[in-house]
């Protein structure tokens, strides 16, 4: 976990240091699902964010079980509400879960990446990781495709 967490500080330092309103869009494991919210990596950065980069407001939108379409639905109305200078997508991993088809994760996530950026949000895409019992080359394609839409969007992304 603190491995990860240093990756996701290093991604939004690195971000233009105006990002005042992060805005975090995921599934359980940035709902901190089975563990205490103050325990869960939004949690973290929050604290670690204001106590080495001034006040940023993280709003943390995540909701256990969600896929890149209820992610893609919700979006537009998070935006309007909170008007982040940043987003974190980290959404997929229940789409490669339940084995949908990676184009139609590929398409949510476009959506969103597109959405966030026409609201001049800096975009952070976190990558996801299959077991193995779904087979070389679909957990091959739907690990890659989160590299090949940060390189496409020019966007930042966490393996």
């Amino acid at each position: 976990m603190s491995r990860i967490f240093l990756f996701l500080l290093a991604g939004i330092m690195a971000a233009p240091s105006y990002a005042e309103t992060i805005l975090v869009l995921g599934d359980s494991l940035s709902a901190a699902f089975g563990m205490a919210p103050e325990r869960g990596w939004v949690h973290l950065l929050r604290t670690q964010l204001n106590s080495t980069e001034g006040q940023h407001r993280v709003i943390n939108a995540s909701i256990s079980g969600e896929t890149t379409a209820g992610g893609a639905a919700r979006l537009g109305r998070l935006l309007e509400r909170h008007r982040p200078t940043a987003v974190i997508i980290e959404l997929g991993g229940n789409d490669g879960l339940r084995g949908m088809a990676l184009r139609d994760s590929r398409v949510q996530l476009e959506f969103m990446i597109n959405l966030a950026l026409t609201q001049n949000a800096d975009v952070l895409l976190l990558g996801m990781r299959l077991p193995p019992n779904y087979g070389p080359t679909y957990t091959a394609q739907f690990e890659a495709m989160y590299s090949t839409l940060a390189e496409e969007y020019a966007i930042r992304h966490i393996p």
